[in-house]
């Protein structure tokens, strides 16, 4: 698969990046990553003048980030070398010990394996990193094509450390430093012309995994084809939002993102309100993580942000806001004290051993004032209560903004100071204000960053409060206004734009054409719409289907609607749908209030009717006549995963949580699942097969709710397919792979024909598969609902109460899925378990 991506070049006109990802590699193959850089000639042809190819890197370093960076290229297929010091504290008879040497390094990998969330998306793909130590292995870089430093935050052992790197390295080979804030050209004095040429900062964010967020910040003497190496490598292969940075102090991210929680910090004291109420303020209900801001210090270290604290006021005495950069009193309270949260389990909060009435432990809560801990309390702040009544964010900040309330105005005069903060800080720490907003959301988990919120606030409205309060805005904001532009960004035919303030004017935000927004194909109308799904036209005659429900839940709307979708690609000649959404979950499945409001009410025609559909909803997906293809991202469970694998294929972000999770609620799959475990266990079998062991392997799967933590892993429980589904790394790219896919598709498609062939068991299956259940049983993993539950999936996936092994129909496998999925909705103790998940959100185990 080849995709393109124009970008500038300082000596050429056009430059396009190939790239080359030989995708279906096995466990113990690797994926070479190649990236070809073109310009063309005086004749209009391709030149190439740039080829890097990425098959190992080494890792220097292999504390909480080192190996976490070591497992995320493990995870997309590149070997990798990781080296740390030897201990210190060796007796003399483990000095010439390999495995004592190496102690520090293989610890921390084995402990990387161990985390939770996963380090890596598969625990095999831990077989890529090969460890070792800086005294005896060293050399081993010297194959390397790309090596990271990730050591202590000391300058003088970072060069201690890059100066070997120079000895072994070989030469073109990319070096690179993951400090979080030590200046990148203070680290490469004294190092060759080809060091210094293939040397700049890449900082990722912990965990590397997850966090979508690569600074890459170069040198004045940083080759530039390097530097679109890496923006371009870092997006399409390591999944990441790259963010070019100018080498000043915390880079980009980190220099707004504390500035924030630090004006926080002071803002607390000033108003008098307690942590837990700014921590609701500042967590979801402002688009933030549930954090919030003083548990996110508790998360984070209050050593550590302390540090980075007084590193920014100490580096940047010129910052308009440094008094911002002040420690408070609290704050120092808890360094003195060696409260430094999560990590000593006291900091702001503490989490006692006592319980509450209702069971819960009982946290403790700092107040600010007095330095003592107390019970938490309930915030109960006429701003929050206004919050809960507004559904959309773009609403609710501004009214936020405008209460009249304490937590109305910390709102308001954090943002005001924020707005004033990042108009200073272009061009100072970047040319471009998109990249503060990418660096903000993708570094901290922000969901808008602060031009977006300025942007909602109303530029106009946003200086005024800012400059009330005494804060600065820069001159290029008021010109920007006064020219009569109005906005940060605006959409224009589908294409988002930003203000550039060297043109004064608004341009494509770079890289953007490769990645499928949605919003900004709202301002067209859609091809078709419900209340619960939009059908969109994302180009070259695709339509892609957008989920709208409550956390996209799929009932009603969303099944007729991808009916009714299909309809509309097949009779006005669509060359295929796409179903995706831009949200943090692809679904969280079949709408359960209305499966559980039939089954209270003991409505067994409606819900026949209702599991009736969702199941020809499924069919419709695999066996229509142009390709349906699903882009997924987040949690993928139930009816959603049931969707996927009835689709033509589907294009999963690796961070896809897929899963038939159905035994929860006390259910079975009853949307296709079921049914389709039964055909991909058939599928397996071969002549002279014992089968047994395939059968109970899908068993299991739906009878312990199997849910995969990453995409790859979803392979190893069989939701997705290797030869007809993908993983895609970047979430932001799902979509657009999947158009992909629909195209490369449709050119001969043929529709497919429903299955007669599925091989089922029969009572030799279902005995096999109750012994099963029986030693979950006796191992206390099930209770006995949960093995009434996991005898209706044996009987449907050995094709009911039949004497011996034959063939049957799809349709007949729904029939009996149906009737299961119907015979379960009528037990107390299934009723119950729904009525738990939608009171709790938890299952329950009765």
């Amino acid at each position: 698969m080849q995709r393109e991506v124009l970008i500038f070049c300082k000596f050429v006109n056009l430059a396009k990046i190939r790239w080359i990802n030989f995708n279906d590699f096995t466990n113990n193959q690797i994926m070479a990553q190649t990236l070809a850089t073109e310009k063309t000639d005086q004749n209009g042809q391709a030149v190439l003048h740039q080829h890097r190819h990425i098959k190992k890197v080494a890792v220097l370093g292999s504390g909480i980030m080192g190996s976490g960076i070591a497992c995320h290229f493990a995870n997309i297929g590149v070997e990798v070398v990781m080296l740390d010091i030897v201990p210190f504290d060796l007796k003399d008879e483990e000095k010439d010990n390999r495995s004592a040497r190496n102690r520090i390094v293989d610890s921390a990998l084995k402990a990387a394996i161990k985390s939770k969330p996963a380090a890596l998306y598969d625990k095999r793909f831990a077989s890529r990193i090969e460890t070792g130590n800086f005294d005896d292995d060293f050399e081993k870089i010297s194959d390397c094509d790309w090596v990271i430093e990730v050591v202590v935050e000391r300058l003088d052992i970072k060069k201690q450390v890059f100066e070997k790197v120079d000895q072994f390295r070989k030469k073109g080979a990319l070096v690179t430093s993951n400090t979080s804030g030590i200046p990148i050209h203070m680290m490469m004095e004294g190092r060759s012309e080809d060091f210094k040429k293939h040397f700049c900062g890449t900082h990722f964010f912990n965990p590397p995994r997850y966090m979508r967020l690569l600074e890459i910040i170069p040198t004045p003497e940083t080759d530039p084809g390097i530097v679109d190496f890496l923006m371009q490598y870092g997006d399409v292969f390591l999944g990441k939002q790259t963010v070019l940075c100018k080498d000043t102090p915390a880079f980009i991210a980190n220099r707004v993102g504390v500035y924030a929680m630090a004006k926080i910090y002071q803002l607390t004291s000033e108003l008098g309100l307690r942590i837990e109420e700014v921590d609701k303020l500042t967590g979801p209900v402002i688009g933030r993580p549930k954090t919030g801001t003083f548990r996110l210090g508790d998360l984070v270290g209050h050593d550590t942000a302390a540090n980075v604290i007084k590193g920014i006021k100490a580096n940047c005495p010129n910052d308009e806001q440094a008094s911002a950069f002040e420690i408070p009193a609290y704050l120092q309270f808890l360094l003195d004290n060696k409260f430094l949260g999560n990590k000593t389990k006291k900091g702001f909060y503490e989490k006692t051993k006592e319980r509450d009435a209702s069971g819960r432990p009982v946290i403790l809560a700092l107040n600010l004032e007095t330095l003592e801990y107390a019970p938490s309390q309930k915030p109960d702040l006429p701003s929050l209560k206004l919050a809960k009544q507004i559904e959309e964010l773009n609403k609710r900040v501004p009214a936020l903004f405008d209460a009249e309330d304490k937590g109305g105005e910390l709102i308001r005069r954090s943002l005001a100071g924020l707005f004033a903060y990042v108009s200073n800080r272009v061009p100072e720490i970047s040319d471009n204000l998109f990249s503060i907003d990418d660096a903000l959301r993708t570094g901290f988990a922000w969901e808008i960053g602060p031009f977006q919120y300025w942007d909602m606030i109303g530029i106009e409205k946003g200086i005024a409060t800012a400059e009330a309060q005494g804060d600065q805005i820069a001159d290029w904001v008021k010109g920007m206004l006064a020219a009569g532009h109005t906005n940060f960004y605006k959409v224009e035919n589908g294409v988002r734009k930003f203000y550039d303030i060297a043109s004064q004017s608004y341009q494509p935000i770079p890289g953007a054409e490769e990645f499928i927004i949605l919003d900004n194909y709202r301002e067209k109308p859609p091809v078709y719409k419900n209340s619960e799904i939009v059908l969109h036209d994302i180009g070259d005659g695709v339509l892609c289907l957008e989920f709208t429900s409550k956390m996209n839940a799929i009932g009603e709307g969303i099944l007729r609607g991808i009916n009714e979708s299909i309809r509309i690609a097949e009779e006005e000649g669509w060359k295929g749908l796409v179903i995706g959404n831009n949200a943090q979950n692809f679904t969280v499945g079949a709408n359960l209030m209305m499966i559980g409001m039939f089954a209270y009410q003991q409505e067994f025609d409606e819900l026949n009717m209702a599991v009736n559909l969702f199941q020809q909803t499924t069919m419709r997906c695999r066996y229509s006549s142009i390709p349906v293809v699903a882009a997924t991202q987040g949690y993928t469970f139930g009816g959603g995963c049931e969707t996927i694998m009835h689709c033509d294929a589907a294009l999963c972000a690796a961070e896809s949580y897929i899963g038939l999770v159905e035994v929860g609620v006390g259910l079975i799959p009853g949307g296709g699942g079921t049914k389709e475990f039964a055909v991909r266990a058939s599928d397996k079998f071969f002549e002279g097969d014992v089968m047994i062991p395939t059968l109970i392997d899908k068993f299991k799967t739906i009878a312990m709710a199997s849910v995969a933590t990453s995409a790859w892993e979803a392979y190893k429980y069989d939701y997705l397919l290797p030869h007809k589904d993908s993983v895609v790394v970047n979430t932001q790219r799902n979509i657009g792979e999947a158009k992909k896919k629909v195209l490369a598709l449709a050119d001969n498609y043929t529709q497919p024909i429903q299955r007669e062939d599925v091989t089922v068991l029969g009572r030799t299956g279902m005995a096999a598969c109750y012994v099963a259940a029986n030693e979950l049983r006796l191992g206390n993993y099930a209770s006995e609902h949960d093995i009434k539950i996991a005898h209706k999936i044996a009987y449907v996936l050995c094709g009911g109460d039949l004497t011996g092994t034959q063939k049957v129909s799809e349709q007949y496998l729904l029939d009996i899925e149906r009737e299961a999925f119907l015979s379960l909705c009528g037990e107390q103790k299934t009723l119950e378990r729904i009525q738990h998940m939608l009171q709790t959100n938890k299952p329950l185990r009765n």
